[in-house]
């Protein structure tokens, strides 16, 4: 298990919940978020599942993608290589002032990956980060992937945790850069469905404490940075 970080100061964090969103306008309106932020800004979390995409990291090579199809390959500036996000996948986006903060950037990663661990033991289920492959891995299986940025000492990008998603997608590219890599789900770990709006309320509360005691503040609607870039390419 990952050790807890340091206390933050009691700076809230806006809380958003963006239901199933397309890729591409939520990476834009989350790097011009971390751009045009000041040291007044509060801090900002986005949940958010994706309509299906595979997306590249900056040491993300081509031939790890095996074979398209129909579904859309975007290059974008986090860290790592190619995966795969849909529906059914919860993604956690931190936009995080983290020097305002006090946390470095693998505080920040550990916090991430303990959560989804901690969320996992709850259910009885062992899981645990690798050093040589961020994300988490239940035996040699991962659930949770994981893509940060730090620029201007502010976090972007973050992790997604496979709930109750098609995982058939992942046998089309070389998941993060490794062949043959299996991935997993949290409804082959666990008896019964999935309730994933309570599966993300118990992974909230485990991020909150990894980094310190962070304090969510519910915000309503969708952040306006994200509001403009999806009125512009016409997405939902």
């Amino acid at each position: 298990m990952t050790a807890e970080v340091a206390a933050s100061p009691p700076l809230p964090v806006s809380l958003y919940h963006l239901g199933v969103r397309d890729y591409l306008p939520v990476w834009q309106a989350m790097r011009r978020f971390t751009d045009e932020r000041d040291a007044r800004t509060p801090d900002q979390l986005w949940l958010v599942e994706h309509a299906p995409v595979f997306t590249q990291g900056q040491a993300g090579r081509a031939e790890h993608v095996l074979m398209a199809g129909d579904i859309p390959v975007v290059q974008t500036d986090r860290g790592g290589q190619v995966t795969y996000h849909g529906p059914g996948q919860l993604i956690a986006y931190p936009l995080l002032d983290v020097r305002r903060r006090g946390l470095g950037v693998r505080a920040v990663v550990s916090a991430l990956e303990g959560s989804v661990i901690d969320a996992l033991a709850e259910h009885g289920i062992d899981a645990h980060a690798r050093a040589d492959a961020p994300g988490v891995y239940v035996g040699g299986a991962k659930i949770a992937s994981l893509g940060l940025r730090i620029r201007r000492g502010s976090s972007f990008h973050g992790i997604a945790f496979n709930l109750d998603m098609d995982l058939g997608p992942f046998g089309q590219i070389n998941p993060c850069g490794h062949a043959g890599q299996t991935m997993t789900q949290l409804r082959e770990l666990v008896a019964g469905p999935v309730d994933r709006a309570r599966e993300a309320e118990r992974w909230l509360g485990y991020l909150s404490r990894r980094l310190g005691g962070l304090a969510f503040r519910e915000a309503s609607g969708i952040p306006e940075v994200l509001a403009e870039h999806s009125r512009g390419t016409g997405s939902n």
